[in-house]
């Protein structure tokens, strides 16, 4: 068997959760680790010239940068540049390599990688000569390779064959590869390339060590890993299972010790605070071939709950989301297709009303018996958000739903309920409304607009797709003459979702014709309250 190499990446594919800012001490101790481990080779970080916004050491890895640094003897140092960074330079190819490198000779790397998508590969291998003629070793990472075809991947691997690569990475950026796809695409590769191959995996589903203990199988001879699998969004395959398991085939001395006693006191408490790692949705954006950056960017930020990451992965499968664009991002949390339309009026039902709408905080099973006498003595017309189960069903008007994804999990739950659900049924998907058969729905239309509320009477315009906007707009088109609130706690002061309910309230409070708010159960929220004891 050919000797495995086996690249850590740890601090280039960790480096985009902390601007790659690692502290220096901590590096040293990692670079210890990993020699310890008997890692061929450890990529440091990138080399380019972005400068937009503050970034670490570990985003340019100058030499002089790791001349500072205590390096085992024994461990060779890598660096990462991204091949469009090469191939945009205004001054050319040449003239970007050369301000980036100094001769081999006089640098602590040996091995440079150049990261490329399929566009951008035979652009960029006229690097690999002038890196070889300054003494480097040269790969070239062929990334998203799961999107290609058999011919296209030829055709790429075969343009290498001209160029003194001394391996040819290929990267499962989707995580969507299965053990068996990644031996068709080694074989793939294998008609036309003769050189070393390499595997960089992604664990969106679970895969990234079978993959990559099957590529060894394979005979592939370049394996990267990373400490923990840290790196975007699920990561990748962890070089502390990798060691253990390449141990007998590459037949070197492992002591795991010191890089396990490195994981508990940095890496795992970073881990805990930065969240990478598999779950459910990297696994299906896996499987669909969506970029994990769509869903990183939405795991992190607040705005997204669990039913817009998954109804963003809905959209983007249908769409395409091979390749992040924060545009597409945004486009995709709008759920409802066409102009806003509904059939139901809810002026008829409730035109001068008090209306109570009916959330799911706490304090509807502690003051439950308040609430419902309440309901008894001044009927108000009753509105409960999704399957709110708390009140006795006969003393609910209506339930709202608004959310698809939320629509669709609650269905069944939603067809044992006798009161009727008012949804945006005519701007929804034929597979929702099918859900419904025999339910009866009120329909009420309604169209997402930033920073905007208006109400029609038989839709609305919200500044987002939250259950409590709609109800808020179905109670205002209405003409309800009060909106009370009940089971409106809040979330905590430092809990992003109170300013998000906070904002919204304040937006529907200065829109035109709105009727007062005013929650009657405690509350954390910015609004007016009294108590259902007083009335």
């Amino acid at each position: 068997m050919s000797k495995i190499n086996l690249l850590d990446c740890t601090l280039r594919d960790g480096g985009y959760y902390n601007s790659w800012d690692f502290d220096s001490l901590i590096i040293e101790k990692y670079l210890k680790s990993m020699n310890e481990i008997s890692v061929d080779y450890v990529e440091l970080g990138l080399r380019g010239f972005k400068k937009d916004g503050f970034k670490g050491a570990c985003a340019y890895t100058t030499d002089s940068f790791i001349r500072t640094l205590e390096v085992p003897k024994s461990l060779k140092l890598g660096v990462m540049v991204n091949a469009s960074e090469l191939i945009k330079h205004e001054q050319g190819m040449e003239a970007a390599l050369s301000k980036l490198f100094s001769p081999a000779s006089e640098s602590p790397v040996t091995l440079v990688r150049i990261a490329c998508h399929a566009h951008e590969f035979e652009l960029a291998l006229p690097a690999s000569k002038w890196l070889k003629s300054q003494g480097y070793m040269v790969g070239f990472n062929l990334m998203q390779i799961a999107n290609r075809s058999a011919e296209e991947i030829k055709l790429l691997a075969s343009a290498a064959n001209e160029y003194p690569l001394d391996v040819l990475y290929f990267a499962d950026s989707m995580g969507g590869l299965s053990p068996e796809e990644t031996t068709n695409i080694i074989n793939i590769i294998r008609e036309v390339w003769k050189g070393p191959i390499g595997i960089h995996t992604h664990d969106n589903m679970g895969y990234a060590m079978a993959n990559s203990l099957r590529a060894v199988d394979e005979g592939v001879t370049w394996i990267d890993g990373t400490v923990t699998g840290m790196g975007r969004g699920p990561g990748n395959a962890k070089t502390e299972y990798l060691a253990i398991e390449l141990e007998a085939d590459r037949n070197l001395p492992i002591n795991i010790t010191p890089l396990m006693k490195l994981i508990e006191d940095f890496f795992k408490p970073m881990q805990n605070e930065c969240g990478w790692g598999t779950n459910t949705y990297y696994y299906l954006a896996g499987k669909y071939g969506i970029h994990p950056t769509y869903i990183q960017e939405m795991i992190s930020d607040s705005r997204y709950n669990e039913e817009d990451i998954l109804a963003v992965i809905e959209h983007l499968k249908t769409e395409g989301g091979k390749n992040f664009n924060i545009n597409t991002l945004e486009a995709a949390r709008k759920f409802y297709s066409g102009k806003p339309s509904g059939s139901w009026i809810p002026a008829e039902v409730m035109s001068n009303k008090e209306v109570l709408i009916i959330g799911t905080g706490p304090s509807i099973v502690k003051h439950r018996r308040a609430l419902e006498d309440f309901i008894h003595q001044k009927s108000p017309y009753v509105i409960a958000l999704n399957t709110q189960l708390d009140i006795s069903p006969e003393l609910i008007d209506i339930r709202a739903a608004c959310h698809p994804v939320r629509i669709l999990a609650d269905s069944s739950i939603h067809r044992t309920l006798p009161q009727p659900l008012v949804i945006p049924a005519s701007m929804l998907s034929d597979n929702i409304n099918k859900a419904f058969k025999g339910k009866h729905l009120l329909d009420f239309g309604v169209s997402i607009q930033e920073d905007t509320f208006r109400f029609e009477p038989n839709y609305c315009v919200l500044p987002n797709s939250l259950v409590f906007a709609y109800a808020l707009a179905i109670a205002t088109s209405g003409k309800a003459s009060r909106i009370l609130l009940a089971g409106f706690d809040g979330y905590g002061a430092d809990d992003p979702r109170t300013a998000e309910i906070n904002n919204l309230l304040n937006k529907f409070i200065q829109a035109t014709n709105t009727p007062p708010v005013e929650a009657i159960t405690p509350t954390q929220y910015k609004v007016s309250s009294s108590s259902v004891y007083a009335y």
